[in-house]
């Protein structure tokens, strides 16, 4: 079993019946930008979230690393910041992040472990893809959103 930390604000956000109901039908669970020195506290969001959404204790961790992993991209080639939706949609639970930076396609992503075959970036991309349902990669004009999403059960 995990501990998760909330403040009072966010425990009264949970307790609200009629925010449940909304977030539910698939509204935002979490909306929010992010830089560096928030990754740990969206780590916890996005596990507080998760669990409250019925996400497996097994799969949610999966879930909070394969965020990370993506989140971590973002700060690190998109200029340091990024902005995250997290919102149930169906039978899923879906995360979108974007960035402004320069842009990718799918076609980074290694087919098979980094370091293996002598690349040496990419790992994150590759366990998202591993661990993920679902993992689309979107390049606008300017900057990238990435969707991962995996299923409720």
């Amino acid at each position: 079993m995990s501990l998760v930390l909330v403040t009072k604000r966010e425990a009264l956000v949970l307790a609200d019946p009629r925010r449940r109901s909304a977030d539910r039908a698939g509204e935002h669970l979490l909306h929010r930008r992010f830089t560096a020195e928030e990754l740990p506290r969206l780590r916890v969001q996005v596990e507080r979230c998760a669990a409250w959404a019925g996400l497996s204790e097994t799969r949610r961790g999966d879930f909070v690393l394969a965020v990370d992993e993506i989140a971590n991209n973002a700060i690190e080639h998109a200029g340091g910041t990024g902005s995250l939706l997290l919102r149930r949609v169906g039978d899923e639970l879906e995360c979108r992040i974007s960035d402004s930076g320069p842009g990718f396609s799918e076609d980074v992503i290694p087919r098979i472990l980094p370091g293996l075959d002598g690349a040496t970036s990419g790992r994150g991309l590759w366990l998202t893809q591993l661990v993920t349902d679902r993992l689309a990669i979107s390049a606008g004009a300017v900057g990238t959103v990435v969707t991962l999403a995996m299923r409720l059960r």
